[in-house]
């Protein structure tokens, strides 16, 4: 983790890249100890363990992925995903379960950033934006998430990551996607010159904001990937409408 900003060449020579590269190991260290130590501390009210999630461990978990997002741009991006990977099953067998709690992060984070690479256009990224939160809500509510969840739930705690609440042996989980699809967002919105500061800001804000739904509404869970998308959608709504525009107008017939 420490020595993956060498093998990027193309993120790793300005100073304030680099600060934040290694901020991220510090951040994910952090994660990794709340993991660890949240069930010793005093137990709270259900309304203050939402609170607690959706204000700092929440944003604080996310900040990884905004300090890793530099190496989205950077060659050399798969060798570091696949060393990822590889530690973080080594921590699993080697049952280092909070450890391994916070890996999650980095190898999710990673393979949204590589995913991006596949997205030549803009348009095919809005296009994913658009699609993935109605394929997230037939998952959870009709098809795979929903037979996991209710019929592997031990395979779903392996695959998510948990955020531990202080005082209880229980947690909140995300799945995968919802980390992957926040890191090829945020990645795009650097790529594509969009917000990429109001673009976290409001996935972040989103993600927060289904937890507390979920508790206000007292359901079991709710699917994360509409908010994903619409806090990359809607911060950069205008700038999305005004390409449209300029690229009809620059089409043929347009």
């Amino acid at each position: 983790m420490v020595r993956a900003p060498a093998v990027l060449s193309g993120t790793a020579g300005t100073p304030g890249l680099r600060t934040r590269l290694w901020l991220a190991p510090l951040a994910l260290g952090a994660f990794a100890v709340w993991d660890a130590h949240a069930a010793r501390l005093p137990e709270l009210a259900d309304r203050w363990d939402v609170a607690l999630l959706a204000l700092v461990v929440i944003p604080g978990v996310f900040s990884v992925v905004w300090l890793l997002e530099p190496l989205a741009t950077g060659r050399g991006l798969l060798p570091v995903l696949l060393a990822s990977v590889v530690l973080a099953v080594l921590l699993d067998l080697a049952g280092l379960e909070s450890l391994f709690n916070a890996t999650k992060v980095l190898v999710f984070a990673l393979f949204g950033f590589w995913f991006l690479e596949l997205l030549e256009a803009l348009w095919w990224v809005v296009l994913v934006a658009a699609i993935v939160p109605l394929v997230d809500i037939l998952s959870v509510y009709r098809g795979p998430t929903k037979i996991v969840v209710e019929e592997e739930p031990g395979l779903f705690e392996r695959i998510a990551i948990a955020f531990a609440l202080p005082g209880e042996d229980a947690a909140a989980r995300l799945g995968p996607p919802d980390v992957i699809f926040f890191a090829l967002f945020l990645a795009a919105a650097t790529s594509f010159g969009l917000r990429r500061g109001a673009t976290w800001i409001g996935m972040t804000a989103a993600i927060s904001a289904t937890l507390v739904l979920t508790y206000a509404f007292e359901l079991d869970g709710l699917p994360a990937l509409p908010a994903v998308s619409l806090g990359f959608l809607v911060p950069n709504a205008d700038l999305l409408w005004a390409r449209w525009r300029a690229r009809q107008v620059s089409t043929p017939g347009g």
